[in-house]
């Protein structure tokens, strides 16, 4: 990653290779899920060596087994970031087989949908832990490491439109625990900066994904087609269209960006 005070390297510096995340290690949360999985296919496809995370052992497995089939080096962790020793276990596995840490993807995550006065206490809990709590304990984890190395670092969390707007079909988990997520980022930038650790955050709209897939069934439509009206692009997203924004985040063309959200939204919030 380019220092920022040193003009003559930036001069030797070709555009493109400022997106290079070529012999890094990234890690990822949420890698069996739509968001990270897509995270793990790019940065392996661009030459990082990864360490895959997830709930799902044979989502991970099958991922694990199609990247090394493209050529990609891949290690996987079949643990979601619940605990502290889980987010340790993470970061000491990337460090281990890839020797060292270089990017931070978090994107474990969940909902659960229901009007306020019928949502359970235990659902409520369930968010906050798997959206905040969890990417505290990975970026915390991490941060130890990333600190000790004294290199710097890229840290992306993946947020969510939802973490501005509100939503009137049963979100009051799902937005507040974004919204926090959108802090922690900032906060972190704060915090890291003058170790030159980037933390930044993609807030999507809606993408087809576990999470979102009620939107895409009979009872979803209404919900589906009120998006769809303020989206001046006209489709909803797919995985793939936030690829650009994560390779941003974490190479050095994001080097002088930090503490920021990016809406990767079909212009959903401009308007």
């Amino acid at each position: 990653m380019t220092d920022g005070n040193d003009a003559e390297a930036l001069a030797r510096t070709s555009p493109l290779d400022l997106f290079e995340v070529s012999g890094r290690s990234a890690l990822i949360t949420g890698a069996s899920g739509a968001f990270g999985s897509a995270a793990s296919r790019a940065l392996a496809a661009a030459g990082a060596s990864v360490t895959i995370t997830g709930g799902s052992a044979d989502k991970l497995e099958a991922l694990a087994a199609e990247i090394e089939a493209a050529g990609g080096t891949v290690a996987a962790v079949a643990r979601r970031p619940a605990e502290e020793e889980d987010a340790e276990a993470m970061v000491s596995t990337a460090v281990e087989r890839h020797g060292g840490l270089d990017i931070v993807v978090a994107a474990a995550g969940t909902n659960r949908v229901a009007p306020i006065v019928d949502f359970k206490v235990d659902d409520w809990d369930a968010v906050m832990d798997a959206n905040v709590r969890g990417s505290w304990l990975v970026c915390r984890a991490a941060g130890r490491q990333l600190l000790e190395q004294g290199r710097g670092g890229k840290v992306v969390l993946v947020s969510s439109t939802r973490g501005k707007l509100g939503l009137p079909s049963g979100y009051t988990a799902y937005c507040p625990s974004k919204a926090a997520v959108d802090l922690l980022a900032k906060t972190l930038a704060c915090e890291w900066g003058q170790h030159r650790i980037n933390v930044n955050a993609i807030g999507p709209t809606v993408f087809r994904s576990d999470v979102t897939a009620w939107m895409y069934e009979d009872e979803g439509r209404d919900t589906r087609e009120a998006i769809l009206s303020r989206i001046p692009l006209g489709r909803l997203g797919q995985p793939e269209d936030f690829v650009g924004a994560l390779l941003y985040f974490a190479s050095a063309a994001s080097d002088f960006c930090t503490g920021q959200v990016l809406y990767v939204d079909g212009g959903y919030t401009a308007g």
